[in-house]
C-alpha cells in the first residue's frame, strides 16, 4: 500500500472512531469530560447539537480523503477535493491547538496526538 492510500486509510479509521464518540456525546452519554473543553459530564443541548454537526463534518472529511486517495469516486471536481484536503489539514491543525488549550486532560493526552496524526495523514494525501 502506498503512502497516500495508507494515510487515507489511517485517517478514515481515526475519523470513524471520532464520529462514533461524537454520536455518543450527541446522544447524551456522560462522556463530556473528554470533549468540548471537558466542562460538562453530560453535554448541554447546544454542545450535543455541535457534536451532531461534528459527525457530518467528519463524514465529509472521510469522503474527501478517500476520494483524494482514489479509494472511491470523487463525485466532485478533483481540484475541489484537493482544496478540501488542505482545508482539513488546517482544520485538524486548529484542533491540535484547541485540544492543547483544553481544561480536559483527556483531550490534551488523547485528542491532541489524534489530531496530529490526522494532520500528517491529510498533508500526505493533499500533497499527492
Amino acid at each position: 500500500m502506498n503512502a497516500i492510500k495508507g494515510g487515507a486509510t489511517a485517517a478514515t479509521c481515526l475519523l470513524v472512531l471520532l464520529m462514533s464518540f461524537q454520536v455518543l456525546l450527541a446522544l447524551g452519554l456522560p462522556l463530556g469530560k473528554a470533549a468540548w473543553g471537558g466542562e460538562h459530564r453530560v453535554l448541554p443541548a447546544n454542545l450535543r447539537w455541535a457534536s451532531l454537526a461534528a459527525v457530518f463534518i467528519l463524514a465529509l472529511a472521510i469522503w474527501m480523503v478517500l476520494a483524494r486517495a482514489n479509494l472511491m469516486p470523487p463525485g466532485a471536481d478533483p481540484q475541489v477535493v484537493r482544496i478540501l484536503a488542505w482545508l482539513f489539514s488546517g482544520y485538524f491543525t486548529l484542533n491540535i491547538a484547541m485540544n492543547l488549550l483544553s481544561k480536559s486532560s483527556f483531550e490534551k493526552l488523547i485528542m491532541t496526538p489524534t489530531a496530529a496524526i490526522l494532520v500528517v495523514c491529510y498533508v500526505i494525501v493533499a500533497r499527492s
